[in-house]
């Protein structure tokens, strides 16, 4: 079996390989391109394992006219840029000692001493500069039945960086065989290890899980996180029940896929916190949460938030509720989305200022959206009062 696509055959790519082959050292792809590749999946990283040390591959880098960037030199990686694209070169290693996520790593001479340092045996798959795939631990029969399974012992991966569990379930979400369930030995060493997710650091597990609420249907591996006790750590106070709802909602409506909408779905309290949100991300999640709350139709929401998140809340409420959405739901939002509401203030002063000008503004915008957006600048301003007067 080969690995193939533009990525592979890219002169930037083959360049790298070569300047690494040419001095006698090894060249293999790794890691996530072959696994995509493999999967006809796009390819965004390029990975290559060689046995050759950091610092010569630093000299063969300047050498070939290359960038090279200790970008992760300490623990054997170089970036190598070539084409203006960046291409992660590291050293074959094996552990010695590990401990959480952090390892005491030694060089190793072999792409099998170093496979069996990764976390999943479809991540330990490796491919020649000719596209020749490598297979050390068996990993090509799990990818091709879709089946995300630790390397070796499962407890010992997820000791060694408690990420894993999060990324065990993430990786069904966007690799495995939704009709296959998930691989029962890592599930059960998920759950007895859930704990360990309190010692990583928040932006990590931010990461990671707006990673998997991406994937295209997550449902399946967020309720197995429920029910193994990983959800509730993760995200205390969350709930799975509403997400595949959700998600079968997206799909109908042609709505892509968005971790924030997801997010709320799952419920739960201090998201943005526990997952450092930007800013940007918090705000959102606040804005969907409050329209999910609230008794406003679609109009009105598409005039409150805008229709991108007036749909989003549209279709959370239609989740939790389980049940469609109002059939004229889109048409309801654009309408309010567009509507812009015909007094200022000051059409209202002098007459009125501060708070009584607040207040009736309030009073006029209320009985603009009773009527639809129909009522327009004058008929409104009928009501304005007189010399300060109500």
């Amino acid at each position: 079996m080969r690995v193939a696509g533009e990525w592979f055959f890219a002169d930037h790519t083959q360049a790298v390989c070569a300047m690494l082959t040419d001095a006698g050292h090894q060249a293999l792809f790794v890691g996530g391109c072959v696994r995509n590749a493999l999967l006809g999946a796009p390819v965004n990283d390029i990975d290559i394992a060689t046995d050759a040390r950091p610092d010569r591959v630093m000299d063969l880098a300047a050498g070939a006219r290359l960038k090279p960037v200790p970008t992760g030199i300490d623990h054997g990686t170089v970036t190598v840029v070539a084409g203006g694209l960046p291409h992660e070169v590291t050293t074959f290693r094996r552990d010695v000692e590990t401990f959480g996520r952090h390892a005491v790593v030694a060089y190793a001479e072999t792409a099998q001493e170093d496979a069996h340092r990764r976390d999943f045996t479809m991540n330990a798959l490796y491919a020649r500069p000719d596209g020749t795939v490598l297979d050390p631990l068996g990993g090509l029969p799990d990818l091709i039945a879709r089946r995300v399974r630790f390397i070796d012992d499962a407890d010992a991966r997820i000791r060694e960086d408690y990420l894993r569990i999060l990324r065990f379930f993430r990786f069904h979400a966007w690799y495995g065989d939704p009709e296959g369930g998930l691989d029962p030995q890592g599930l059960a060493a998920c759950a007895a290890n859930s704990a360990g997710l309190e010692t990583l650091s928040r932006e990590r597990v931010g990461a990671e899980l707006k990673k998997l609420l991406a994937a295209p249907d997550p449902g399946q591996s967020v309720a197995a996180m429920e029910a193994s006790g990983v959800l509730a750590r993760a995200l205390p106070g969350a709930a799975a029940r509403a997400l595949p709802v959700l998600v079968h909602l997206e799909t109908g409506w042609g709505i892509a896929p968005d971790p924030i909408r997801r997010l709320a779905a799952l419920g739960g309290q201090d998201h943005a916190d526990r997952l450092r949100l930007s800013k940007a991300e918090a705000r959102k999640l606040d804005h969907l949460r409050a329209a999910m709350g609230s008794d406003e139709g679609p109009a009105v929401l598409g005039y409150r938030i805008g229709a991108a998140q007036a749909l989003d809340a549209v279709l959370l409420r239609a989740a939790l509720m389980e049940m469609p959405p109002p059939a004229d739901a889109r048409d309801a939002i654009a309408r309010g989305a567009m509507a812009t509401f015909p007094v200022k203030p000051r059409d209202l002063m002098p007459a009125l200022s501060g708070p009584a000008l607040g207040a009736h503004l309030k009073r006029l915008e209320a009985r603009w959206i009773v009527s639809g957006f129909a009522l327009t600048r004058d008929a409104l301003l009928a009501d304005t009062p007189r010399n300060g007067q109500e």
